[in-house]
């Protein structure tokens, strides 16, 4: 460690990757705030190239040659290490080491590859370097699909270059990718006159024994040809150089996270001094799970934005759950983004859509049936973070509606459930799609969300009663008292888990660690102790594992429907441990969290959170860590994934326990300190006042 307390590139680089041909790896992503970029199972490839408006699919390219052969043929394993400014690749292969650097470079829409080539041998080798490229590129808004867009392009070279331009049929869109300055003597750029051949970029090399050489690979999008040359001549005149400028921007925005008026972000994350190790690594993959998703893009009409998932899927979308996940970590960090997406998000008709795409703003997908929640949430800590209490009063209009107070929205969500009963006094939430997407059984009445409608009204209660209407408070205290008898006979006794409930009347169990995330961490107090100590003993006995945990026991009968490792029982998605962990310290099993804490931070080894990551019995751990999954079929997962931030949440409000009251009032009840007795949080700003939060449970004005 550079520094304990603040993170450099080099604090938070992952473990070294190791992978053969097509593995169930998910190789790992880079972005510069524009767009993203994905590595592929390659030594050079890449994939995923999109930096919208431009968009280049999921097409890969650069795919390496060596001789005419082509590299994945030899089955050579390559060893991958991910930091957030670079991706670095190696392999041998005949005598011959080939080392990559892979970057996104600030402020343009394209990607280098740095090519270090060594001759092992004793003897000179003559060989030739082909890298097969391929074009998709288009220009596109808004994005709407799962998949970036892509379109049919044709590929010429460029004239006194090693390059070939793409050029997309129906739109202005270009790519250009070439060898760097470097390579430019005894390199040629080639487009084959074959049909459907690869085109390919190549260079002779003569290597002395021991002897290495260096090449850049360059590729970029734009909206004409002179923008693209300009961009590619400028990064090939110096590709070493433009991986540099990305450390530096890099390292300058972890300090800036940290860092109180940075003028980076409109707020900062409070510095954990800790010597224990795993509570450092969780805290620090939180913050940086969510900065991972940042997009400053000028084709945003939202501003400063945040993706939910990168590099492969869903990129422009924010979907409103997710970034209630890392609501804490928003309203910390970046606070006037979150302001601009909660008042967007209240002009559209959260109930007919899953998030919005920031190229137009326009909404997408399904509904989901969390998005009164996730709205309720996100709105309370905005609130009380930033202090800026007359948000609740400001008129905002909802779709098709008229202006009224933003607490009066908030009162609304609360009590939408009500308009979804049908013949019992609990919600019905609908079918597969609105809730988990991949667990058949849990649909219509559940638990989870039926317990966060008590959580929502009494959240409601709250901000109703901070405005003076004391009345409208005591109604919604009390609807949500009567409410938590109807969520609990949904309990199956003695089990730990609970039922779903059909339209019919019938109950099915289903043993899934959303309802006990959810009632854990939502109602906690209203659950009786025999009932919470149940739930835990489940959890432990179905669930956890040393270093991850299924979202739904193996022992479930639905855990047939469906190998995507988000929802099921091969895996998690990675807001579940943290809100899983922080159930269990709301249920009075603080230890149960604390010793799984060590296991959870190994899996922090391989970059930001990934969609999911399968637990052990499902694929090997990496160094302890449990594997990130793959994005192919059935599993469909992508390397990162922006509800990251559930991981800080955790250790600032369950560990260290801390609680932020609606009038700024700031408390804590930590449990930390079994981990590290002089644990300490230094700038935790609250309204503007910055506070130090010790694992004493003393809280002090700095």
């Amino acid at each position: 460690m550079t520094d304990m307390t603040i993170p450099t590139v080099d604090d938070l680089a992952s473990d070294v990757l190791t992978h053969r041909f097509d593995d169930m790896f998910n190789p790992p992503g880079l972005t510069n705030f524009l767009g993203a970029v994905q590595v592929d199972h390659d030594i050079v490839a890449v994939r995923s190239v999109n930096f919208p408006p431009f968009g280049h699919g999921d097409t890969v390219t650069g795919t390496l040659y060596l001789d005419g052969r082509l590299f994945r043929s030899y089955g050579r394993p390559v060893h991958v290490v991910w930091r957030p400014d670079r991706v670095d690749r190696r392999t041998e292969v005949d005598g011959i080491r080939i080392e990559t650097t892979t970057a996104c470079p600030p402020g343009v829409t394209g990607v280098v590859v740095d090519i270090r080539v060594t001759n092992t041998g004793s003897a000179t080798r003559t060989m030739s370097l082909g890298l097969a490229v391929a074009s998709s590129v288009t220009e596109q808004a808004p994005w709407r699909r799962s998949i970036p867009p892509s379109e049919p392009n044709t590929l010429t070279p460029v004239a006194g270059a090693p390059a070939v331009i793409g050029r997309a049929g129906q739109t202005a869109a270009r790519s250009v990718q070439g060898l760097d300055a470097r390579a430019a003597r005894g390199s040629t750029a080639t487009v084959s006159a074959e049909a459907g051949a690869p085109r390919m970029l190549t260079a002779d090399l003569v290597l002395s024994p021991g002897e290495t050489t260096e090449i850049g690979y360059v590729h970029v999008l734009a909206g004409s040809d002179s923008a693209a040359m300009d961009t590619f001549d400028e990064l090939a005149r110096d590709v070493p150089l433009a991986i540099t400028d990305a450390e530096t921007v890099w390292n300058r925005q972890l300090e800036a996270a940290f860092t109180a008026g940075s003028g980076e972000f409109s707020g900062s994350m409070p510095i954990l001094h800790t010597t224990c190790e795993p509570l450092r690594r969780l805290y620090w993959w939180g913050v940086l799970g969510v900065i991972w998703f940042r997009r400053d893009s000028a084709a945003s009409v939202l501003g400063r934005t945040y993706d939910t998932l990168t590099p492969r899927y869903w990129q422009t979308t924010t979907f409103i759950w997710d970034y209630s996940l890392s609501s804490l970590v928003h309203a910390l960090l970046d606070p006037e983004p979150m302001r601009r997406h909660i008042e967007h998000w209240v002009a559209t008709d959260i109930h007919t859509h899953f998030g919005t795409e920031w190229q137009t703003g326009g909404p997408v997908g399904n509904w989901y049936s969390v998005n009164d929640y996730a709205m309720t949430r996100l709105v309370r800590d905005y609130v009380r973070f930033s202090g800026d209490r007359a948000f609740l009063t400001h008129p905002l209009a909802a779709a098709g509606a008229g202006e009224q107070p933003l607490s009066s929205h908030v009162v609304q969500w609360s009590e939408a459930w009500k308009q979804l009963r049908r013949g019992s006094r609990l919600a019905d939430y609908g079918e597969i799609d609105n809730l988990l997407e991949c667990v058949s059984t849990y649909v219509h009445e559940v638990a989870s969300l039926n317990a966060a409608n008590v959580w929502c009204m009494r959240a409601a209660a709250e901000m109703v009663e901070l405005g003076g209407d004391a009345a409208a408070a005591q109604r919604l205290r009390g609807e949500a008292e009567r409410l938590v008898d109807d969520v609990l006979e949904l309990y199956a006794p003695g089990s730990g888990f609970f039922h779903a409930r059909y339209p019919d009347g019938t109950l099915v169990p289903v043993r899934h660690c959303y309802d006990f995330a959810t009632v854990g961490t939502t109602i906690p107090d209203d659950v009786p102790p025999e009932q919470r100590a149940e739930m835990v003993e489940f959890f432990q006995r179905e669930l956890q594992t040393p270093s991850w945990m299924r979202a739904l026991s193996p022992y479930d009968a639905d855990a047939t429907y469906s190998l995507r490792p988000d929802h099921q029982w091969n895996g998690a998605y990675p807001a579940w441990p943290a809100d899983a962990a922080r159930a269990l310290v709301a249920m009075g099993a603080g230890d149960v969290a604390l010793d799984w804490l060590p296991g959870l931070a190994r899996t922090a080894n391989q970059g930001p959170c990934g969609q999911a990551h399968f637990v052990e019995e499902a694929a090997a751990p990496v160094n302890g860590g449990a594997v990130k999954s793959p994005p192919q079929f059935p599993y469909l997962i992508d390397w990162a994934c922006s509800s990251a931030g559930a991981w800080a949440a955790l250790v600032i409000e369950s560990l260290f326990g801390v609680s932020v009251s609606l009038d700024g009032t700031v408390t804590a009840t930590p449990i930390v300190g079994r981990l590290d007795p002089q644990a300490r949080l230094s700038g935790l700003v609250v309204g503007g006042t910055s506070y130090d939060i010790a694992a004493d449970g003393s809280v002090q004005v700095r």
